[in-house]
Parts: C-alpha cells; structure tokens; sequence
C-alpha cells in the first residue's frame, strides 16, 4: 500500500467514525443546507467531504427539504474540486463555460465555500448552486458563508468525536490483546475500559465491571490506602508512574478470594480528559515460588544444622511444616527389619492443639496401614484434598476430622528405590494438589533420602576408619622378622641383623638366629612343594638379585604356616649383604579361602533365588489358572441376571458393574496365564502363511470405532503380497495391543499411522502415534512386566503394565523384534519385525 492509499484509508476511517457515512439523515448538516437553499432562492445545496480525489456527499437539500441523493455517494465535482485546492470560496454567476450536472440539476450559477477543520485542513466543500444564470449579491454570499462556518462547527464537533471513537477502538483493542489485567479508570476510579485478562482474574464481566469504583470492585479494604495514594500521586503529576513507584495491594475477586498483585498506573490524556490505566499484575505464582523456594532454603538449613540422620528427619518436618503454614507435619521410620514403621517426630503449629489427634494415632503401624503405612507399601505420593470426600478409610481419618484437619498427604523418604521412612503432613485447609508443590515435595523427600544416605556413608565411614585404627594396633603388635645377612666368599651365610626373638615366631620353628641354621632349619620344614622355589631364590640371592617367594612351613606346632619372604642384595664395600623381610602371610591365605567359600556360598543363593523367581512364575500360573473358573461363574450368573427382564435399573447397573469387572479380572488372568506360558515355553504357536496386509486392515477395521470415538485419524500405509510365517490368533493379539495403546495414549483430534513393509528379509509393522509420548530414559524398561511410563500415570490412564510385555513375548515366540522409539516431534513409534517370504507374484 502507497503512503497516499494510506493516508485515504485513515482519512476514510475518520469520516466513518463522524457517522456521516453511515446515517440515512443528517438534521443539522440538512437544516443547514436547506436554509441555504431558502436564504439564497437557489435550487439546491449540499456539503461534501473530500476524499482526496472525489467528494463524498454528506447532505443535499432543496428550499423544501432533502434531496433524493444518497448521502455517501462519490462525485467528481470540478467545481468543488477546485474550492477544495484553492482553500477559497468559488463564485460563478454563469457556469456556462463549466457546464456540469450535479445532483441531477443542470449548474448554471454556483457559490462554493471550503470547510476547515481546526488546524486548517480542508475537509470539504459546502455548495449553493441553481439551474439559471444569477448575479450572487453580496448578502447572499455572507449568508452563505455564515452557514459555512456553522457546517464547519458541526464537522468539527463530529471529527473530535469520531477521533475519541478511534481512540477509544485502539483502547479496546490494546485492552482486549494485553494478556495481563489491564483496566481503565476516570480521575474518580470509575472503571471505563475492563480487558479479558481482567475478566479472567477477578471473575467479572466486562459488562459488570464498567461504571464501577476499581476500590470497591476489586481491591480488599486493607489496601485501598495504598490504592488512593498511588492514584493521587499520578493524577497531581499528570504523567505515568515511574518504574520504580510499583504499588502491591491486596486484590479480592468476585468470590470474595484474596490474591496479591502488583499496580502500575499511567495516565494518557491525549483525548481530552485524562484516563488512568492500571496495569494488574497477579502475584500468586510468584509468592507461591517464593514460599516453596523458602521452604526449600529452610530445609537446606535444617539438613545443614542436623547432627545425626534422625535430626536431619525432624528438622525437614518443622521447616516444611512451618514455612507452608501446616497444621501438622511427622516423620515415620522404616523399622529395620521392614516389619513396621514408627513415628519418630511430630510437630504441630503452636496455635493449635492436635494433640487428641497425634497421640491418638499408633506409634507403630503395619505396611499400608494408615496414610504413612499406605504411601511406604505403595511407594508414591498420596495427597488427599479433602479427607471429608475421600472413600479411603484411612486409620484415625475420623479423629483428624474431628480436629478439623483436611488435607493429607503422604511423601515417602527414599534411597534408590528402598524407602526410609515417610513425611506426612495435614491442614485444616482443602487444597488441591499444586504441581509446583508437589514437585518441591518430592525433591524435598528425594533430598532428605540422599542426606539420610550421606549421613549414613559417613557414620560407615567413621566405624571403617575406627576399624581401621585398631587394625593398625594390631599390625603393630605383629613382629615381622626383619633381617640382615652377608655372603661370604664361599656362599656361606652370617647373620648381621635380626629383629627381636618375639619376630621369629613368624616360621614358627626358629630357636635361633644363626643365618646357616635358619636356612637349614627352613629346609627342614617346608613343604616338599615349595623346596623348589626356595632354592631359586637362594641361588637368585647369591648372583646379587633382589628376589622374593612364598613357601609353607610346618612349625613345632604341628600348624601350617605360609610365609612370604622378600629379600634385596646390597654391595657395601666389597660386601654383599641381604637385606630382608618374613612375614607370616597365614591369615591372608585364609581370608582367600574364606572368600573362595564366602563366594561358592553366594553362588549357591543366587540358585535358591532362581528357584524362588521360577517358584513365583509357577505360583502365579496356578493362582491365574485357579481363578479362571470362579471369575467364568461370576461372568455367567452375571449374563443370566442381565438376562432377567424383571431386574430394576438399579440392581441392573450393579450386575454390569460386576459383569465389567469380572470380565477386566478375567482379562487380567488370561494376561498372566499368557506370559506364564510363554515363560515357561509351553505355549505353541499355530505357525501357518498369513497375509499381512490384511490381517492388518482387519485389526483396523475393528478399532475405528474406539479412534473415531476420540477423533482420532487412523492412516495406513501398507505394502501388498506380503506375506509371514505366523500365528494368526496371536500375532493379531501383537496388533491389537499396539493399536489400543495408540489410541488409548493419543489425546483427542490426534493421529495414528499403521505402516507395513518388508526390510532385510524381514516383515515390518510401525505404529506410531501422536500421543502423550515416554521420556527417554523409560524406554529401557517399557516391555518389563507391570511397568508403566511416568506420562500413563500422570495422564490417569488405567492399564496393568501387561501388554507389551505380553507384546513383546509374542514377537520372540515367532523368531521377531520388537522396538520402541520416541515420535519425530511427539508420541510414540513401535517397529515389529517378523521373518517373512514374498508373496507369489502373477
């Protein structure tokens, strides 16, 4: 668009907004137009506004009244033209050599004034015309243009108001896009402009809210001091508040809840009248992380000023409790023997009195038995908005009601995925669970664990280096023998040094320290074994090498002993001297036999837990197994009350009730029966040629409806003549697993793409979908039995963990894989690859 198509446009947009584009009659342009037509005995006169290259006519009349010339029309009127150009009025007593038509009446005589606005501007003409010739006297042409000046009072009046009306467009517009509350106000406070965000926030309407004090609308009693003040300091400086003259007040909406939130005003006066907008910002996340962010701090600090692992317990509770305002917060201790947890702290806030409630409660309970007994043997976070609403019948639920409290939770305390112990906490308040809080909950629990672990490592620590110390007496009361021989010429032995006697009993023979005595002494009594070695190392010795061996000796004790020997040649001035070491290694070989043993008696646990793991497979194979039946009679006697046509609706919705559990009992059974065969290979595979492409349209064809039911799109791309050597029962069950899960994970107006192919030989299937997706690092374990992602529990989907791991065992049965990827931009991609043949071609 040129600067000049947008200059029109603009312009056009303030003629509209006079509303002279838009009416049917204009009675005080048309007053004035006709008393013109009268004053002057003329056949018509008209205003036209300029539109830069016509005029657009705003009011036509005759001596008797309006002309039938539709207001709004364009006209290219060169009379008018060129009053509009010159700035001045145009008078023609004979417009024969201007011969034109205007309005439908040949002009023969005109008189053209220009309208100004109020900065000059032309903004059109107002015209006096007849169909003759005529002398215009001069009375006459004032006439006219003092009605000229009362149509140009008019325009002008009609252009500030259209002004004020694009301003006030602008206004509502920006109002309507800010995304934080934005309100306008009179110099008195009474709300003139209300945006959705402040609909959003405080609960009224635009239309309730307009022509209403703010104050009284919305801002809470204790703060309207505040209020006032910031509003006269803005109006007295009649400019917008500086950055730093925030005011924090406390707001109310229209349920009469209070929130904090931040107040900017700015006042704009370029419309006449100033108008105050007030800029509210809500405070409530920001104050919500400052608290979690405190009580993070507070907690940090407790763990920081904690002496023992227990302290560490108590000061978490009193920081969390505290910070967030609780009733009542404890501390539960897994007994060591996992048979219990016991309460180990309480704290309660000082301005109530729960102690018919705290003492009341057992100091000990059994794996789920209460709420910390629940949140141990469950192993996740239990929050309970509203204790009075809650089916579970939790032990003492009835004395915390009466003690007024609400809201429970349960956070256990872990290291790895063994719990420690358990944080429950209680308000009298009903509050619903906060995403924000129950993530600084967890991390609070995640971090006393690791404290608990640290705390526990470094009390290890401290009982191994105590250990270690009084290891280190003991080798120090142990005497080595140390000693000290020369080689004389001959190769005979002297003895130079040795240590005490007390060392000698390292070889538990020695009777003397004669260097030839020992040798022949140590000859004596080594095991038949080791003479070899020990000659060795005699002979080393002698040619002036370090050497060193271990030997068994039998001493007078009639006992074993091994000793280890390390010995090194010294040239001192001429002579050779042997400088070395015995030490009675006995014990350390001991200690590898113990390990040897220790380790043989842990080879043969790990058999035990292989025959307890395949025990419990075949435990659950017979339990699934005995349960069919009782489950198929519920079912029947199920279908023949269902069959009863004298049933009431009530005691009908209570046999579907059953006949849908039973069957999801059932189907459950059918699943562990499923992979307890597979596991123990007893199950056979009807293995016969399948055409894949349709066994796959039909496994679509069933589960339309369920995808439609969620507008889900099911597309498929499959390749034909393919064909697998498979089971078609259960490669048909692979299938419907991997289209349920689809489309049970896929939220509404989602996609999934059934694609099949042939790759290396093999036959692919790909699943994918744009459904809620697996974080990455879950995929490892996702075909494990009873696991289910992080996303299916959080998105409240119901399911057993069975399926794929069903799934998965199907695929191995017939030779295959089974994958899973995350989607390119969302969702989730299972690839099925199966041994296929190629179809036979015509």
């Amino acid at each position: 668009m040129t600067t000049v198509d947008a200059a029109r446009d603009s312009w056009l947009r303030i003629l509209r907004a006079t509303g002279l584009l838009d009416v049917s009659e204009t009675y005080s342009l048309d007053r004035l137009t006709r008393l013109a037509a009268r004053l002057t005995g003329a056949a018509a006169a008209s205003v036209a506004l300029d539109d830069r290259d016509r005029q657009v006519i705003v009011s036509v009349a005759g001596p008797e009244g309006p002309l039938p010339v539709q207001r709004g029309t364009h006209v290219a009127s060169a009379l008018c033209r060129r009053v509009i150009d010159t700035a001045a009025p145009v008078v023609l007593d004979d417009t024969r050599w201007h011969h034109q038509a205007v309005h439908g009446l040949e002009v023969r005589a005109y008189a053209g004034f220009p309208l100004r606005a109020a900065d000059g501007e032309v903004l059109g003409s107002m015209s006096v015309i007849d169909t003759e010739p005529r002398p215009w006297s001069a009375r006459e042409l004032e006439e006219i243009g003092d009605l000229a000046t009362a149509v140009e009072t008019e325009l002008r009046l009609r252009l500030a108001h259209g002004r004020s009306l694009i301003a006030a467009t602008r206004m509502r517009a920006i109002l309507d896009h800010t995304p934080e509350a934005l309100v306008s106000i009179d110099a008195d406070g009474t709300v003139t402009g209300w945006n959705a965000a402040s609909a959003r926030l405080f609960g009224w309407s635009a239309e309730e809210a307009l022509g209403r004090d703010l104050a009284e609308l919305v801002v809470s009693r204790r703060s309207r001091h505040l209020y006032y003040q910031s509003l006269r300091r803005v109006r007295s400086a009649g400019r917008p508040a500086e950055a730093g003259n925030r005011t924090e007040l406390i707001a109310v909406d229209r349920d009469g809840r209070e929130l904090p939130v931040e107040m900017s005003l700015q006042v704009n006066a370029e419309y006449g009248e100033p108008v105050f907008h007030a800029f509210l910002y809500d405070l409530s996340a920001r104050r919500r992380a400052e608290t979690l962010r405190e009580a993070q701090h507070a907690v940090t600090r407790a763990l920081a000023n904690a002496g023992s692992a227990e302290h560490s317990a108590t000061g978490t509770v009193s920081a969390v409790a505290e910070t967030l305002g609780w009733a009542c917060g404890e501390y539960w201790r897994v007994d060591p023997d996992e048979n219990g947890i016991t309460r180990v702290y309480s704290w309660t806030r000082p301005d109530l009195d729960l102690s018919a409630f705290v003492e009341g409660e057992p100091a000990t309970l059994r794996p789920g038995e209460g709420l910390p007994g629940a949140a141990w043997a469950s192993g996740h976070d239990i929050w309970i908005s509203d204790l009075s609403g809650d089916p579970r019948d939790f032990l003492h639920r009835g004395a915390a009601l009466k003690e007024g409290l609400r809201t429970a939770i349960g956070l256990p305390v872990r290291s790895g995925r063994h719990v420690l112990g358990v944080l429950t906490f209680y308000d009298q308040a009903v509050q619903e669970p906060d995403d924000d809080l129950v993530a600084m909950l967890d991390g609070v629990g995640a971090h006393l664990g690791r404290y608990k672990e640290r705390r526990r490592a470094e009390e290890l620590s401290l009982a191994l280096a105590a250990s270690q110390r009084h290891l280190d007496r003991i080798v120090s009361q142990l005497n080595d023998f140390v000693w000290t021989f020369e080689v004389g010429d001959d190769r005979t032995l002297q003895t130079v040094y040795t240590s005490h006697p007390e060392s000698s009993g390292v070889f538990g023979i020695l009777a003397s320290h004669d260097a030839e005595v020992i040798m022949e002494t140590v000859a004596r009594h080594i095991h038949p074994d080791d003479l070899p070695a020990f000659t060795a190392y005699r002979e080393t010795l002698a040619a002036g090498m370090a050497a060193e061996f271990e030997c068994r000796i039998t001493g007078l004790d009639g006992e074993l002993h091994w000793v280890w020997t390390r010995a090194v040649p010294r040239h001192q001035d001429g002579r050779l001297f042997i400088d070395g070491i015995s030490t009675d290694v006995t014990e350390r070989h001991q200690l590898v036999d113990e390990r040897e043993r220790l380790l043989a008696q842990e080879q043969q646990q790990v058999r035990r837990l292989q025959d307890l793991d395949r025990m419990k497979d075949e435990l659950v194979a017979v339990v699934s197994h005995e349960l069919r039946s009782p489950i198929g009679a519920i079912r029947g006697y199920a279908e023949m009350l269902m069959d009863d046509p004298g049933l009431a609706g009530e005691h009908r919705a209570f046999v579907d009730v059953i006949d849908r559990k039973s069957a999801h009992l059932q189907r459950l059974v059918d699943d562990l029966l499923d992979l307890a065969r597979f596991d123990a290979g007893h199950i056979g595979l009807d293995i016969r040629p399948l055409s894949l492409e349709q066994l796959v349209r039909q496994a679509l064809d069933e589960h339309r409806p369920a995808a439609a039911a969620k507008r889900i799109v099911l597309d498929a791309a499959l390749a034909p003549g393919l064909t697998v050597h498979a089971d078609p029962v259960r490669l048909r069950q692979v299938l419907d697993n991997l289209l349920s899960n689809a489309i049970r994970y896929t939220p509404e107006d989602g996609v999934v793409t059934v694609t099949s192919g042939e790759e290396d030989d093999c036959a692919t299937v790909i699943v994918a979908d744009t459904g809620i997706g697996i974080p990455a690092e879950q995929y490892p374990r996702l075909f494990d039995r009873f696991f289910r992602a992080s996303t299916a529990l959080e998105s409240g989907v119901k399911g057993t963990g069975l399926g794929l791991a069903i799934t998965k065992a199907i695929v191995d049965a017939h030779g295959g894989v089974i994958e899973a990827c995350p989607g390119r931009e969302r969702g989730t991609v299972f690839t099925v690859r199966l041994p296929a043949t190629a179809a036979a071609k015509d």
